[in-house]
């Protein structure tokens, strides 16, 4: 893998925000950052489309698609699996792009154990319990229910041992507008490098 495209993986709780930063990061970026589509045995909200949001698909399919050996990274959450594919990072690689993903926790970790990908690591978070929880509400695709368990979920997440050594950038979203910036700003000098790689291979 080239060394200039490092993935960047970042992770939220739900209702943190992360969806909305990374569409317009990869929105003002798309010649450069390509978004790896997981795939998830949930069922789509209203507005998702198979193949954008996520690669939707059943429980018994994934299972044996991770069992083959398929998937970079899986982990189980709220009751569903989420999973990224070998060939889904193939794809942006291969078209030269960084490699953007969406990760939860679980998944974090086990990407972490793969070393040979180096990926930078971001975690986007609420600034607080009762924000995100009205985010979640306001958002009004979610029962309370799995409105309750994404805010103990998150909790959790929250309150990991280490968590500010556990990824590379922390952003408050308390003002979506000062997060994009934060989040551009980190990223930027990763743009430009791969501008200047791009450059190098055409000449």
């Amino acid at each position: 893998m080239n060394p200039v495209l490092r993935p960047i993986v970042v992770c939220g709780p739900s209702g943190s925000g992360k969806s909305t930063l990374l569409r317009r990061l990869i929105d003002e970026f798309q010649d450069y950052l390509g978004f790896t589509v997981s795939h998830t045995t949930r069922k789509p909200r209203d507005g998702e489309l198979n193949g954008r949001e996520y690669h939707f698909i059943e429980r018994e399919e994934m299972l044996k698609a991770v069992a083959e050996g398929e998937f970079i990274e899986h982990a189980e959450f709220s009751g569903n699996i989420y999973g990224t594919s070998k060939r889904a990072m193939e794809d942006v690689q291969k078209a030269g792009k960084i490699c953007v993903l969406d990760l939860e926790i679980e998944g974090v970790r086990n990407m972490k154990k793969l070393k040979h990908l180096n990926p930078l690591f971001i975690f986007i978070k609420a600034p607080s319990l009762e924000v995100l929880a009205q985010r979640l509400r306001d958002r009004g695709t979610d029962s309370e229910e799995s409105i309750s368990k994404r805010l103990k979920r998150a909790e959790v997440d929250l309150n990991i041992d280490g968590i500010e050594t556990f990824f590379d950038l922390i952003i408050v979203n308390d003002d979506r507008d000062r997060a994009y910036q934060a989040l551009r700003s980190y990223i930027e000098p990763m743009i430009e490098a791969a501008k200047v790689a791009r450059k190098l291979e055409k000449a």
